[in-house]
């Protein structure tokens, strides 16, 4: 098929990849503007973009891809089907209606659960075992349309956003090949969401990372985990901000103290009373610093029951 792909981060480029290797003819990808990144603030190339440009494949990068001039200019490229990935921006009808085959979106969860921008992240803060990958035909809702063909992803005890994005971005790929073949075969077969059980992922934001140690230490845990890489699990410490990268659970019983008050550093970890339960923090960061064990951290900052983290 002909076809115009649109997608921005990671994901997308490890799908856009398999489709590149397939008999599938990518003739444009669309994809967001160039955005300022790092402390100098220079302009920096989506990773769709760059698999794009290794592969000489023309790039459009609209700021708006529904305005007027974008969607003509994607009308006379004549693509059979567009194919979506974590694109960043609302598809219009007047785009939805070019393609013979319509907009074929990779969604990275088991929908109606988890529609919007943050699926891989919000099903491990939410504690889920099983998440996986939709592929479903666009409509004018947000990740509302019909479903073509679904693969499930089992969720580990150790799973983090990192690894859960990677697992996810590796199914996604064959996954749409599958379901474009069985539209191409006219075998394809849409089912209607039970939209009455869907839930949302909203956008995650740096202060959703904040801990805050009077919830329950298993809650705590899963977001150390969930927002890992971005924009990761802090609090303070003497007034600087500590990452927190890996951490396991304890309901020992320690006596009664404030929430946050480091209760034991034993086996090289720290032990912070929470609302139900210890955080048994093993790998941290503090300000300015790398990545570290927490072992490693003891060594150059030795700490004492009784200091409190959150301010």
């Amino acid at each position: 098929m002909r076809a115009i792909f649109m997608g921005t981060p990671e994901i997308a480029a490890e799908v856009l990849k398999c489709l590149l290797a397939s008999e599938h003819e990518i003739i444009a990808v669309v994809t967001q503007p160039d955005r300022p990144k790092g402390r100098g603030k220079e302009l920096a190339k989506s990773p769709v973009k760059l698999v794009a440009e290794e592969h000489g494949i023309p790039v459009l990068q609209p700021e708006r891809v529904k305005a007027p001039e974008s969607v003509a200019e994607l009308r006379t490229l004549h693509p059979d089907i567009i194919l979506v990935a974590a694109f960043g921006q609302i598809v219009s009808k007047e785009i939805l209606d070019i393609p013979k085959y319509g907009c074929i979106n990779v969604h990275a969860s088991l929908l109606p659960e988890y529609r919007g921008a943050a699926p891989i992240q919000w099903a491990i803060l939410d504690g889920k075992e099983l998440t996986g990958v939709t592929i479903m035909r666009m409509d004018e809702g947000i990740d509302t349309g019909d479903m073509i063909c679904t693969a499930e992803v089992p969720i580990t005890a150790e799973e983090t956003g990192g690894s859960l994005h990677d697992k996810l971005a590796a199914a996604g790929g064959p996954l749409l090949l599958s379901a474009i073949k069985k539209i191409e075969e006219g075998t394809a077969v849409y089912t209607p969401q039970e939209h009455e059980k869907h839930t949302y992922a909203k956008m995650l934001r740096k202060e959703l990372g904040k801990l805050d140690f009077t919830e329950d230490a298993a809650k705590l845990e899963r977001y150390i985990r969930g927002l890992n890489p971005w924009p990761s699990a802090y609090t303070y410490k003497d007034g600087k901000v500590i990452k927190f990268w890996s951490a396991s659970v304890s309901y020992d019983k320690f006596d009664a103290c404030p929430c946050g008050t480091l209760v034991s550093v034993e086996d090289g970890m720290l032990w912070i009373m929470t609302g139900n339960g210890v955080l048994q923090v093993k790998e941290l960061q503090p300000e300015g610093k790398r990545r570290m064990t927490t072992e490693e951290y003891l060594r150059g900052y030795p700490l004492t029951p009784g200091v409190v983290f959150g301010s």
